[in-house]
């Protein structure tokens, strides 16, 4: 049995990854600030999922408060998955200060709790808006990452230069997914899917930017947490892609939505967001060559599991603040 420190512990990836962690009998140190970036019961909802049990111990700690992490992690462990973030492209044009708070200084915090602890294997998560606006197509983790369209993006590339710094001078074995659009029941409510569903299932307008043709390489969560999973394996330090190697175009998924609720979406376009990139495809040859993963979730499998989810929730879910 192993011990892992697994930070945004009450986030979708980190939810997904605590279970998958407990399912195969391993200790879970999972930490979480419970913040309220977005609407918390989403967050409470996925903690009641793993429930009270021995081989999993809760903290509420945020990451930008290292002495708090320093007295609240009193287990060893033997990897840490840094899944906490501030989340979200749009968003972090209006507040870049808590995206550099969080995603730099949190990380560069628990990278010195594991250069001071001796823990060697850390996995930080990633974003496919490293790649910008001008990257060919499909990305690939060796294409330039120098010209991020996000205060979001831009502070994801800050830690990740941080985490090679430890690498080289402290010798720290570090994976860095990088995931691409992830989706999945009780999913963030400022992504895609989790909106076009609400709204649709409410009968509200669905806002598109721009009109409706770009594509996102949109992967299940359960996907995402496996191939997380995979990622505590040595590698050195190495940069992997991970998303569906499938784009959607957002129109496409809105239609897909449309059938499996039996009801019409009323479109509002909107001006395209200068700050999204116009698509997102991953290559992930490198992950199935070094992590023997690849995605196996389709599309429309995963958004039939939304509906039931939001189906089943409905008394509350509608309510969640969807902007």
């Amino acid at each position: 049995m192993a011990s892992y420190l697994v930070t945004g512990a009450a986030g979708m990836i980190g939810a997904e990854v605590t279970r998958q962690l407990l399912a195969q009998g391993d200790h879970i140190v999972g930490i979480d600030n419970l913040n309220d970036a977005y609407d918390v019961r989403l967050k409470h909802w996925r903690l009641a999922q793993v429930g009270e049990r021995p081989d999993f111990e809760f903290h509420r700690v945020d990451i930008t408060d290292r002495a708090a992490i320093a007295s609240a992690i009193t287990t060893p462990v033997d990897a840490i998955i840094n899944l906490a973030a501030r989340a979200g492209v749009r968003y972090s044009v209006e507040n870049p200060w808590v995206y550099v708070e969080t995603n730099v200084i949190g990380c560069l915090n628990l990278l010195e709790l594991a250069r001071e602890r001796g823990i060697k294997k850390f996995v930080l998560a990633s974003t496919s808006s490293m790649y910008g606006g001008n990257t060919p197509q499909p990305f690939v983790e060796t294409a330039v990452t120098d010209e991020q369209l996000s205060p979001y993006a831009a502070s994801k590339k800050g830690a990740e230069a941080m985490c090679y710094t430890y690498h080289y001078l402290h010798g720290l074995d570090i994976t860095v997914p990088r995931y691409f659009t992830v989706y999945g029941p009780a999913g963030r409510p400022d992504m895609a899917l989790f909106r076009f569903v609400q709204w649709i299932a409410e009968g509200r307008p669905v806002a598109v930017f721009g009109d409706g043709s770009a594509r996102r390489d949109f992967t299940n969560v359960a996907d995402i947490a496996r191939g997380t999973i995979a990622a505590l394996r040595p590698v050195g330090y190495e940069v992997i892609n991970m998303g569906s190697d499938q784009p959607v175009a957002v129109i496409d998924a809105i239609r897909l939505i449309e059938e499996l609720l039996g009801k019409p979406a009323t479109i509002d376009y909107r001006p395209p967001n200068p700050s999204d990139v116009p698509a997102t495809w991953a290559n992930v040859d490198k992950a199935q060559r070094l992590l023997d993963w690849r995605p196996s979730v389709g599309f429309r499998e995963g958004v039939e599991a939304i509906v039931r989810w939001y189906q089943a929730n409905r008394e509350w879910a509608k309510d969640v603040v969807t902007l």
